[in-house]
């Protein structure tokens, strides 16, 4: 999703839904906090499913990892390129607009709701799977129904993020949604910390390929890399835009490098019998991997209200009459997190569910989109670029089609089989 509304926060929060005129023709943003700001974007719960990426696919389909980045790193550059054609250009939605008008701002929009409507769906999953296996034996019981452990956890988690959700200013909440690239450091410390000291070591040969698992690699390493809409909200933030795309470059060198040792320690840690959340494989009782899980559990309470609020404003907007009204806020925000909460328990598959977001939205909306709008931008006059950027968009397109598939099937099948 897996990386808000400040400019040190994460990708997708930002109000895309419509254009920002307002911004300043020169920003006041620093290099090295641009820089910040770029690698918290792209730090998020994907470093915890991609030892299971790679579980998935085998050792050879690391490789896959720096592919999807570098794909994702030229269409970070070709965003940059559509802002520099076209000084007008304020946010992403704007680029779609530019480039295919209003349908084009309209494809990139809902995209990106999408998107964050199953990360953070995804979030209450992943609190569920961590809280019970934290807390194993407690059980909740309503009106003659029992609710296992998960379940529980899932609605006592929704309770008390519910009235985050319903604040009017989230400017507080932005302070602590910054914090991206200091929990993933400290999980993939503390998860090497368990590997190196608390008895579990790196023994773990692992698989050199398997091709049927190749696609949920793939579409994970893509959730990992889908910070594009907060491009365009950096690239106006700086003082130095031309230093624009060395930034892009360290940013995705250093997350790149977070992830691929997170993969490589978790894959020799754990082997094939690595959770779809490697905070799952840990033992609960070392302080270590206490650490691990309860920063995990904390970094996305802390960011749950600023990205569904988006998705929040497009749904105010269906009903102009009454999205001022704040009982009508309250309930449109009351109903999506009810919603949430429905699909977490029916649908409690975290990598699956990320794997979809992966293939069909991440890879959509932050490497296929930049392309297109290019190419309609720009022109790409020159032969070698074009066949670069259609090459990309190919890439991308394979990868949504198998990935999303596979996705899917993995989610009918767990469904099927949980009922």
């Amino acid at each position: 999703m897996e990386g808000v509304c400040n400019e040190i926060t994460h990708p997708l929060l930002e109000n895309n839904l419509e254009s920002n005129k307002d911004y300043p023709k020169q920003g006041h943003t620093s290099f090295f906090k641009t820089f910040f700001n770029g690698l918290n974007a792209l730090s998020g719960v994907g470093i915890l499913s991609v030892p299971y990426a790679l579980a998935s696919g085998g050792w050879l389909s690391l490789v896959l990892i720096f592919t999807v980045a570098l794909a994702a790193f030229y269409a970070g550059i070709l965003i940059k390129r559509c802002m520099e054609a076209d000084t007008t250009i304020k946010s992403y939605p704007d680029i779609g607009e530019r480039a295919f008008g209003n349908v084009g701002r309209r494809v990139v929009s809902l995209f990106m709701c999408i998107e964050l409507y199953l990360v953070v769906t995804g979030f209450l999953i992943l609190e569920g799977d961590n809280l019970s296996n934290l807390f194993p034996t407690l059980e909740f019981e309503a009106y003659g129904v029992t609710f296992g452990g998960r379940d529980t956890f899932v609605v006592i988690v929704a309770l008390i993020i519910l009235p985050t959700v319903l604040l009017d200013n989230l400017s507080i909440l932005s302070y602590f949604s910054a914090t991206g690239v200091v929990a993933s450091l400290v999980i993939l410390a503390s998860i090497l910390w368990v590997g190196a000291f608390e008895g579990v070591g790196f023994k773990s040969k692992g698989e050199l390929l398997n091709l049927s698992g190749v696609p949920t690699a793939v579409s994970l390493y893509s959730f990992c890399y889908c910070a594009h809409p907060v491009f365009p909200t950096l690239y106006n933030s700086m003082k130095q835009r031309q230093h624009f795309s060395k930034i892009l470059l360290l940013c995705f060198l250093s997350s790149t490098i977070s992830y691929a040792t997170m993969a490589i320690f978790g894959y020799l840690m754990f082997g094939p019998k690595v959770n779809s959340q490697i905070t799952l494989n840990l033992p609960t009782n070392k302080l270590s991997s206490k650490v691990a899980i309860y920063t995990t559990l904390i970094n996305p309470l802390s960011k749950y209200a600023l990205m569904l609020e988006p998705v929040a404003t497009a749904a105010d907007s269906w009903f102009p009459d009454y999205r001022k009204k704040r009982h009508f806020r309250v309930l449109i925000r009351t109903a999506l997190v009810t919603t949430q909460v429905i699909v977490a328990i029916l649908v409690p598959f975290f990598g699956s569910l990320m794997s979809l977001v992966g293939a069909f939205l991440s890879v959509t909306a932050s490497i296929t989109l930049p392309c297109l709008c290019y190419l309609k931008i720009s022109g790409a006059n020159l032969r070698f670029e074009k066949v670069l950027v259609v090459g990309t968009i190919v890439i991308s397109m394979l990868i949504a089609i198998f990935g999303t598939y596979t996705a899917l099937v993995q989610l009918i099948q767990g469904t099927v089989l949980r009922y």
